[in-house]
């Protein structure tokens, strides 16, 4: 007789990032039953322990499954002895792929928090038709990067009281003070490595969107026009850059598919990462041209992942962030969208307005730890909302971004429910 499928098998779970999911799934998958897998089972046994004293709960009788992204047939196994795979073992351009084709071909479900945009819509062009067909839903950038800002524009167009024509996102972050004395990295080795080989090779996406999106979507006036390359934010009073992550690539995503399939005026958005003045943003520039130089030469992404400490200025390290570090950093992220007021809505969703926007909303999602903390409980959440309400997702299954596969969800009401989770709240209305 075949063993009953868990719901949930959380894979690479001797991570920096898999370790923290499992010990946040001790609260998040309270009452599901769900496993961990990865290559190592002496490791496997050792999270389970180091996790289950910090969560003061006996771990020890959790399932555990040998998986090996060079054994495919170990993968396509775990797969069928679950519901859903909760992916945290990345770089996703490396490792992911197989994992997703394991999954669509069990009928299992898959969630990870990749933020590389060239994996997320290869893994769309390739893989949606075929995950329909299956009905089973694969949903990245379910961490950090990018259930804030794109849940966030769904918290927005929720409350706004009329039709939104764009949104500005403002990331703040930082660590309050206090604690240990030890390494400042916020970044564990595998996200610096994402980023290092996710800019070496970004001129990949224009041929992948001219595959996946042959169509460009139609123009929306007033169009949102692009803030200079360093500016003061009144919305935020600081210092502000364009955000170079993921964020504004899986909104438009969701909102090109919101277009197709309910024919819904997309957002427009830009987004914006914020310092406390013109010299720490104007070192960030400086920062970012050189590592964006390295990452596209050999001998420079070699150097870029040898010594992570010494050209992240000490925010990444092999040995990841210690853990008073991780929860004493914080974030918020302030969305100004302008648009119309219920009043003024025009008879089709797709007219074009000839006035400009006459109402503004500010919102916010905020939290701690994002990196490891609300990542994890976001990760995990996304996966709890497709077990418990895929009937409010849509078409039976596919490749989709978070507020594609969420809109009509309770996921931001299951968010704001744990500690590491996020607050979204409004904060003008005008």
């Amino acid at each position: 007789m075949a063993a009953e499928r868990l719901d949930v098998i959380i894979f690479g779970a001797s991570g920096f990032t898999g370790k923290y999911t499992v010990f946040e799934a001790v609260t998040v998958l309270n009452g599901l039953r769900w496993g961990i897998a990865g290559r190592n089972r002496d490791k496997l046994e050792s999270v389970l322990k180091q996790m289950g004293a910090k969560a003061k709960k006996d771990l020890s009788q959790t399932p555990i499954f040998i998986a090996d992204i060079s054994d495919e047939a170990s993968l396509l196994e775990m797969a069928k002895r679950c519901r859903i795979v909760v992916n945290t073992a990345g770089p996703y351009r490396f490792h992911g792929e197989k994992v997703v084709s394991a999954c669509i071909e069990a009928g299992t479900h898959h969630v990870d928090v990749s933020g590389e945009p060239q994996y997320m819509e290869t893994m769309q062009l390739k893989y949606d038709q075929r995950a329909k067909e299956r009905g089973v839903y694969v949903v990245s950038a379910c961490g950090f990067d990018s259930i804030p800002a794109d849940m966030g524009v769904v918290f927005v167009e929720k409350n706004f009281d009329g039709v939104v024509n764009s949104v500005e996102t403002f990331l703040e972050s930082g660590v309050k003070k206090g604690g240990d004395s030890g390494t400042r990295a916020g970044l564990n080795y595998g996200t610096w490595e994402s980023a290092v080989y996710g800019l070496a090779h970004s001129d990949e996406l224009r041929g992948i969107r001219q595959k996946l999106f042959p169509q460009r979507l139609p123009k929306f006036y007033p169009l949102l026009k692009h803030r200079p390359l360093i500016f003061r934010s009144t919305e935020v009073d600081k210092i502000c850059l364009p955000f170079p992550g993921s964020d504004r690539s899986v909104v438009m995503r969701s909102q090109r598919f919101l277009y197709d399939q309910d024919k819904k005026r997309p957002v427009q958005m830009h987004a914006y990462v914020g310092f406390p003045s013109w010299i720490a943003a104007a070192a960030v520039v400086l920062f970012a041209s050189i590592f964006g130089l390295m990452s596209k030469f050999q001998i420079g992404r070699t150097l870029l992942l040898k010594y992570p400490e010494i050209f992240s200025g000490g925010l990444a390290s092999r040995a990841g962030p210690s853990e008073d570090s991780m929860e004493r950093t914080y974030f918020k992220m302030t969305f100004k969208a302008t648009g119309w007021a219920q009043s003024e809505r025009l008879v089709e969703s797709t007219d074009q307005y000839t006035e400009p926007p006459t109402k503004t909303l500010m919102v916010r999602v905020s939290g701690m730890n994002p990196g490891y903390g609300a990542t994890c409980v976001a990760l995990l959440s996304t996966a709890l909302t497709i077990l418990r309400e895929s009937d409010k997702m849509p078409n039976n299954g596919g490749v989709l971004a978070p507020a594609a596969a969420f809109s009509k969800t309770s996921l931001i009401s299951e968010l704001e429910k744990h500690e590491h989770g996020m607050k979204f709240e409004i904060l003008a209305n005008k």
